[in-house]
């Protein structure tokens, strides 16, 4: 049967840890908030612990020890011999890949660059700046020209200042490329769907990403005027996702091998997935620990990220969801290809917005406020799935 490959049926759904991943999420910004207020020179410890070019700080080390840590249990689920299968019924990995690729990115690249740029400009502030990192190779005086950020010195570092509404925009764009490779396995459960055939979307978008998320990435900030760093996007998708996939599918094959499949499952799988929630609600501790400030001042900001991602959340499930009733899918095959579309994977969005832009940059508030809004969204469309099984033959 197909949903009962490769991943563990224990527990059922959402454990108590992850059903309240909101209200955790919500706490971590208040210790981080409060944490930037209180100890800022312990904020700026941990920022200075990076892999370093030169003067650049390229990979944060406890955000990267962190990431990895999310990362990790959901690639030593896959099971990459179960993607040979897909095949057998290519239209819903036609469809999720239509979605995910060829028309994701670029609405929401339309509708954050409609509201931030055009409906929210005069109260996000259309002279309001925000300071990001230099690209990784990239070397101009002070006072150049790069997008359409300038560059300033900052305690002794050249930094590009940018328009901070294009800030948030580049966080909505890594958020928008980024089609989701985790919470995914639960919301396709929870709607009923086919645990088989999502996970080989999994699988699928974790090689895709690879090559896809990079250029895609590199093309969507271009054109929105934004700093281009080819090599810190490649370099964000060998650790955070290379990495990751690569000690997943190792240790995998291993403790199969060595304990069975039956333990891998009921055991090993089990223990993980708290790990990766902690690691993410870590990661956000250190993310709010630098824009305590701007929340504080500017509590709206908030809202006028999550509103384009919400848009773009619902519209592509929607998409999604009748595209798969127009090309006859069965329920459990429909349910799964659009939850897979509307989600993103935070981890990665976060991760890059961080290397790329920096721990403090607008960018990565961008793509923490996809956390945030992630879980409630999600719940919302898993019940509209259930709702409307009977679409579906």
């Amino acid at each position: 049967m197909p949903g009962e490959v490769c991943i563990t049926k224990e527990p059922k759904g959402l454990g108590w840890f992850e059903r309240y991943l909101t209200v955790w999420v919500i706490l971590c910004i208040g210790i981080g908030i409060l944490l930037g207020k209180l100890a800022p020179e312990l904020a700026r410890f941990l920022d200075s612990l990076a892999i370093y070019s030169g003067d650049a700080p390229i990979i944060s080390i406890p955000i990267a020890v962190a990431l990895f840590f999310m990362m990790y249990p959901i690639m030593v689920k896959i099971d990459f011999a179960e993607v040979l299968k897909a095949g057998k019924n290519i239209k819903p990995v036609a469809l999720t890949l239509f979605v995910n690729w060829a028309v994701k990115p670029f609405t929401m690249y339309a509708i954050a660059l409609f509201f931030l740029g055009t409906v929210f400009i005069g109260l996000i502030g259309p002279e309001a700046v925000d300071l990001v990192k230099m690209p990784f190779g990239l070397d101009l005086p002070v006072g150049a020209t790069y997008g359409d950020g300038t560059v300033v010195m900052v305690d002794g570092m050249k930094m590009l200042e940018i328009p901070l509404w294009r800030s948030y925009l580049a966080g909505c764009i890594l958020l928008g490329i980024a089609p989701c490779t985790a919470m995914v396995l639960v919301w396709g459960y929870l709607a009923k769907g086919n645990d088989g055939h999502t996970l080989v979307m999994v699988a699928i978008n974790s090689l895709a990403m690879l090559i896809l998320y990079g250029p895609l990435g590199g093309f969507l900030l271009g054109i929105g005027q934004l700093p281009v760093p080819w090599q810190a996007l490649a370099l964000s998708i060998l650790i955070y996702v290379a990495l990751p996939l690569a000690a997943g599918y190792l240790s995998r094959k291993i403790i199969l091998r060595v304990k069975g499949e039956a333990w891998f499952n009921t055991r090993f799988v089990h223990l993980l997935t708290p790990v990766t929630i902690t690691a993410l609600l870590l990661t956000l501790i250190l993310l709010f620990t630098f824009k305590g400030e701007v929340i504080l001042s500017q509590p709206l900001t908030i809202v006028w990220i999550a509103i384009p991602l919400f848009i773009q959340t619902t519209l592509i499930f929607t998409l999604g969801y009748f595209l798969a009733r127009f090309i006859r899918l069965r329920y459990d095959d429909a349910a799964p290809s659009a939850m897979i579309g509307a989600s993103n994977h935070f981890e990665v969005a976060i991760a890059t917005a961080t290397v790329i832009f920096g721990l403090a940059s607008g960018a990565a508030l961008a793509t923490v406020v996809g956390v945030l809004i992630e879980v409630p969204v999600m719940l919302m469309l898993v019940k509209i799935c259930l709702r409307t099984q009977g679409w579906f033959t």
